[in-house]
């Protein structure tokens, strides 16, 4: 499959048919830390004795418009913990590793404490899709500032799956807060700006949303993903929910469970070859401690052939993984 950005690199090309090539043959592990220490990483190899073939980096630090004088103690916390996290992406990308990141956008203008929070801000994203208002002027500056973090990728072509505006499908972010079509046109607005002007040629364009509604177009995605927590305890292949996502386009596009509280049963996805290219767990408790997932589970997705793990049997997609 070609991405949606023609001039896409060679690597970001390769990465993208890989994922699609994988789907319903085997899933790729991943796991999101967001502190420096990357303690889930070092919790699943203790337990299991290998890694996620992708890694998932929280950007939250990055936001220029953070009021860290706002925010409470875990807020500030939580922004501290975060700072330089790009260095370790950079360590990961370089040695083979798939990379992806969550931005947890504290607004561009106004808001408090974590204002990524559609309650912690009266910041409106509909103003952004009109022109001349500060709120335009506000988003595009945050984008360049993002966009300059993002370089050092793009220069050494490590590509990356992007996924902004993430979960736009509920309300409880700024980006969401005005329905999943506006948040639809904020991503086209990154797309342009992101690839017209700052020639981010290495990212792989992620829409997070299960809604038909606001889709922004087959021509700006590559991949289709959404976010999905269920009940403990639950086993389950996401089938239900892979068919829901896969009805928002009629485009063979690759599918991805970009954050998970509860992993996908292996043994069941053995069977049904749910074609699911990627699963990333959320962080901390979901990992940490088997509230959430057993260290049976962690052992069964790590050792079962189907589930991609670095670098046992992870079939890098560039010519240069150093492992």
């Amino acid at each position: 499959m070609a991405p949606v950005n023609p001039n896409a690199t060679h690597n970001a090309a390769r990465l993208l048919q890989y994922l699609t090539d994988i789907g319903g043959h085997g899933i790729v592990t991943g796991q999101h830390t967001q502190t420096m220490a990357m303690e889930e990483i070092s919790e699943i190899r203790r337990v299991t004795g290998r890694e996620p073939a992708l890694c998932g980096f929280e950007l939250l630090a990055y936001s220029p418009n953070i009021r860290y004088e706002t925010g409470d103690e875990h807020c500030r916390t939580e922004i501290d913990e975060n700072r330089d996290t790009l260095n370790h992406a950079l360590a990961f990308g370089r040695r083979g590793g798939i990379v992806t990141f969550t931005w947890h956008w504290f607004s561009p203008l106004g808001g408090h404490d974590k204002s990524f929070y559609t309650e912690k801000t009266d910041f409106d994203p509909s103003r952004v899709l009109e022109e001349g208002t500060a709120e335009r002027s506000a988003f595009y500056h945050d984008m360049d500032v993002m966009a300059a973090r993002l370089q050092p990728f793009m220069q050494e072509d490590i590509p990356v799956l992007w996924r902004p505006f993430h979960e736009s499908e509920g309300s409880w972010f700024w980006w969401g807060s005005k329905g999943p079509a506006v948040a639809a046109g904020l991503y086209r607005l990154m797309y342009e700006h992101f690839v017209n002007v700052h020639h981010l040629d290495n990212l792989i364009w992620v829409w997070n949303c299960p809604l038909k509604e606001g889709y922004p177009g087959d021509d700006v995605v590559d991949v289709l993903s959404r976010d999905l927590y269920v009940d403990k305890g639950t086993k389950t292949d996401y089938n239900r929910e892979y068919e829901e996502l896969a009805a928002v386009t009629g485009a063979n596009k690759p599918m991805a469970l970009a954050e998970t509280g509860i992993l996908p049963d292996i043994h069941m996805l053995e069977k049904s070859r749910v074609p699911w290219c990627y699963y990333m767990t959320w962080s901390k408790g979901f990992v940490l401690t088997q509230d959430f997932n057993s260290h049976e589970a962690l052992k069964d997705i790590y050792g079962s052939k189907y589930g991609v793990v670095y670098p046992a049997n992870y079939g890098c997609y560039r010519d240069s993984c150093k492992t």
